[in-house]
């Protein structure tokens, strides 16, 4: 089960509501956990002030951070009266400051808001967004504004049949989670699996090579990995989807035929080339869903950011 103690809301002052500051209120009244306001503030026209003493340089970023503080508790009052804890922080790197305040906090979970595109049916993530997807090792809920009605949908975003430990332990950790969320909020958790397309070169390369036979063959291991996945957490074979494609499009489709509240998917922490390939692919999965999405890392992850 859930068992937040401390959930941070990242606070964006360009944004005329604050969805993640929603949301995480959501979250702490059904957990009874801590809420961290946090407001990361930086003034570019500091670093062209060379001309002023150190004394007016800290006077002007002074006055900036009271200034935002101000803001910040108004804001905060709009949404709720129930104590929270405000912090704002001077930093040029907002994605640093989240990282160790999240980790100064001892926080449970990281919620950000993104930014609705032109289409009002897509978000754009910015560099801040992917920086803390990629570096943060809590988990960071993206979050689009809309409510979790209850009975809603939550895909847990899995790869039943690898072969690597660290895939499979995060396999298992993203659906513990799935599963506590849908208890939480009294929704079902839907499994989503992707597998790969036959190499069409392959067909050309090798003549006999039998295409059809190893689409089944494949179908078949993944499909077998569900079972065997689903029967461990008694999840309901309807509620378990094993689709050909590639993970970003077969994600996004369900998520949108499922009409999912949330998505939880795994990013793996590696460095060198295989963490490109695999950020990669946990990348686009993220930026073609239009629901809130939790990101998880797995178990002793650790951050390049100290």
């Amino acid at each position: 089960m859930i068992n937040y103690q401390t959930i941070m809301a990242v606070i964006d002052n360009d944004l005329d509501s604050q969805p993640a500051f929603s949301r995480a209120l959501e979250l702490a009244e059904k957990t009874d956990a801590t809420l961290v306001a946090l407001l990361v503030v930086y003034d570019f026209s500091y670093e062209m002030t060379t001309m002023l003493s150190g004394n007016e340089r800290e006077a002007m970023r002074s006055a900036v951070l009271k200034s935002q503080r101000d803001w910040l508790e108004e804001e905060i009052r709009r949404y709720t009266e129930r104590p929270v804890e405000l912090i704002v922080k001077w930093e040029s790197r907002a994605f640093e400051a989240i990282i160790r305040t999240a980790a100064e906090c001892d926080a449970d979970i990281v919620l950000k808001g993104s930014r609705k595109a032109d289409d009002l049916a897509s978000v754009i993530f910015t560099p801040t967004d992917w920086h803390l997807l990629r570096k943060c090792p809590t988990p960071v809920l993206m979050v689009k504004a809309h409510a979790w009605p209850p009975q809603g949908n939550i895909i847990a975003a899995v790869n039943v049949g690898t072969e690597d430990p660290e895939h499979a332990q995060l396999n298992d950790k993203i659906t513990d989670i799935a599963k506590d969320y849908a208890s939480l909020l009294t929704g079902n958790v839907h499994l989503v699996n992707a597998y790969p397309h036959a190499p069409v070169s392959i067909a050309v390369e090798i003549p006999e090579f039998d295409t059809e036979a190893y689409h089944h063959a494949v179908q078949k291991h993944h499909q077998q990995e569900m079972d065997r996945h689903s029967t461990r957490y008694e999840l309901p074979a309807e509620q378990c989807h094993v689709r050909e494609g590639l993970p970003e499009k077969v994600v996004a489709q369900m998520a949108h035929s499922l009409d999912a509240e949330l998505v939880i998917i795994g990013t793996v922490g590696r460095v060198g080339l295989s963490a490109a390939f695999i950020g990669n692919t946990a990348e686009r999965v993220i930026d073609a869903l239009h629901c809130d999405v939790l990101a998880i890392k797995p178990d002793g992850f650790e951050s390049p950011v100290t």
